[in-house]
C-alpha cells in the first residue's frame, strides 16, 4: 500500500500566544500535521514583554530576525541575556524563559521547537520576586 505524502505551504493566520506574542501561524500539527517540530514567526512589540514560561521536555531554537529582546532564563530567572538581529538562542527542555522588549522597536523572530503543538507544552510559571519591580509595569504583549 502506498502512502501519499505532501508538501504544505501555510500562508496567512495566527495567534495570540499564553506566554505573550503575537505568532504567525507556521509549521506544526495543527496547520499541517507535523509530528516532531514546531516553526514560527513571533514579533514582541516595543516595551512590552511576555510571560514567565517553559516548554516542557522539549528544546526550542531562536533566531532573532530584526530588533533586540531581552531573555531572563535558568532557575528562578536568574539569568539574563540580550539578543540582537542575527543572534541565534537554544534553549533546552524544561529551561524557564521570559523575553521582554525594552526597545522602540517590534523585535521578529522565528522560533523552533520539538514539540509540533502550538500551545500544549507552553507551562506558564509565576513572575520571580527579584524582577517585579523591574518587570510588573511592563505589559504582557497581546494577553491571551
Amino acid at each position: 500500500m502506498e502512502t501519499t505524502v505532501e508538501c504544505v505551504v501555510v500562508r496567512g493566520g495566527g495567534y495570540e500566544g499564553r506566554q505573550g506574542g503575537t505568532f504567525a501561524a507556521g509549521i506544526s500539527a495543527q496547520s499541517v500535521g507535523a509530528r516532531g517540530l514546531c516553526l514560527h514567526r513571533m514579533s514582541l512589540p516595543g516595551h512590552t514583554r511576555g510571560r514567565p514560561h517553559l516548554h516542557a521536555g522539549h528544546e526550542s531554537a531562536i533566531l532573532v530576525l530584526s530588533g533586540q529582546v531581552e531573555v531572563w532564563h535558568g532557575a528562578g530567572l536568574a539569568d539574563h541575556l540580550v539578543l540582537k538581529a542575527g543572534d541565534y538562542l537554544y534553549i533546552p527542555p524544561d529551561v524557564p524563559h521570559l523575553p521582554v522588549n525594552t526597545q522602540d522597536e517590534e523585535m521578529v523572530a522565528v522560533v523552533a521547537r520539538t514539540d509540533p503543538d502550538e500551545q500544549e507544552g507552553v507551562q506558564l510559571l509565576d513572575l520571580p520576586r527579584h524582577l517585579h519591580a523591574a518587570l510588573t509595569a511592563v505589559p504582557v504583549a497581546s494577553p491571551a
